[in-house]
């Protein structure tokens, strides 16, 4: 009996997995929702392929900082950092000795040095996080005013190049109304989300780190008295952070081709809030990092839908506003549902083929 109970155990669904689900059938209910109000533009695939091309950084600034907010921290300094590396790497690019690779390193230098910084303060001082990355962003919008206050257009023939290139989908695409098949295309930004997404879950899956992440996030005095370096996990889970902000910077100069002091402006908000709808809390400790992608598609396709509507751009900060509040509503009553013996979400039956076998040794 008390091997039953064990396997039981096993097989029910952690908190991570249940809001992840929950946040997954949510994005796919709102895009048939999309299919069916506005069949003409949703049912194209380019239009769901631009939701990546199209905010490539915004899903990179949402994945460093889902690993932050899993571990119980925040940091709403990743927006002004993205913006400050769009800028400081046109500069560089437009310069005499400038080049792709380069500008690539100055980002993931820029990007490192914010989180290092982060981490130091935050970590080794236990200085209040929303403190330190408040001043960190001031901090990196005042850098961004001082390098340059007008835009910078990138006229690199490599660069632009670059920013021009396309891969195809041959097998995906839709007939115009002349009767040619048109292929979806896909941007190297869109590459790079792929590749970090998976990067990411697995280290945040299988890796000791990940683990330690999940620990420090959920109880950082428990975490301590099991032997974990809390200091040490929390120090790289804001440079980890700072890095994925660099990594933005320079797939959103990809994306616009320019650097301007507005870039990456209000980039933390939204990757917050993309968080909250993929399942991540505020708290730390719950969260499925594949979460964090499925929330920025639920929050971009909501404000596709104000966009079909011919809605008043405005109205997307009020849609976006309401439901982070529905969905930290949704993650209370679920956590204190969870939380009560009586209420017990479980596999179904059909996915615990081992029950049979324990019931029949028992």
């Amino acid at each position: 009996m008390r091997s039953l109970n064990t396997t039981r155990s096993k097989t029910r669904l952690s908190n991570s997995n249940l809001l992840f689900i929950i946040a997954g059938v949510i994005f796919v209910l709102m895009y048939g929702f999309a299919l069916i109000s506005y069949p003409g533009s949703f049912m194209q695939f380019q239009t769901f392929f631009d939701l990546f091309n199209l905010n490539a950084a915004l899903f990179i600034i949402t994945l460093g900082l889902c690993v932050v907010m899993i571990a119980g921290g925040i940091d709403i300094s990743v927006g002004a950092v993205c913006g400050l590396v769009t800028m400081a790497c046109a500069l560089l690019l437009e310069s005499p000795m400038g080049s792709i690779l380069g500008a690539l390193l100055l980002a993931l230098a820029i990007g490192t040095a914010f989180g290092v910084m982060h981490g130091f303060l935050i970590a080794y001082l236990e200085i209040q996080p929303f403190i330190i990355t408040l001043g960190g962003m001031f901090l990196a919008q005042g850098l961004l005013t001082t390098l340059h206050k007008d835009p910078i257009n990138v006229t690199m023939p490599a660069f632009v190049a670059l920013r021009n290139y396309t891969i195809e989908i041959p097998w995906l695409g839709t007939v115009n109304r002349l009767g040619y098949f048109i292929p979806s295309e896909i941007k190297p930004g869109v590459i790079v989300v792929v590749v970090l997404v998976i990067l990411y879950a697995v280290l945040m899956k299988w890796s000791r780190f990940g683990r330690n992440v999940y620990a420090i996030g959920g109880n950082s005095q428990s975490a301590r008295m099991l032997g974990i370096n809390v200091k040490r996990t929390r120090f790289f889970s804001y440079v980890i952070c700072g890095l994925t902000a660099g990594i933005s910077g320079f797939v959103f100069l990809m994306t616009t081709g320019a650097g301007n002091i507005g870039n990456g402006a209000l980039f933390e908000m939204k990757a917050i809030a993309s968080n909250v709808i993929g399942g991540i809390l505020l708290n730390g400790g719950v969260g499925n990092l594949l979460g964090a992608p499925i929330g920025t598609l639920t929050l971009l396709t909501i404000n596709e839908l104000i966009r079909a509507a011919g809605v008043q751009s405005n109205l997307q900060a009020i849609v976006s506003g309401l439901l982070l509040y529905i969905f930290i509503v949704l993650q209370s009553i679920v956590m204190a549902l969870r939380g009560n013996e009586r209420f017990r979400l479980t596999l179904p039956p059909w996915l615990k083929p081992q029950d049979k076998e324990v019931e029949n040794q028992g």
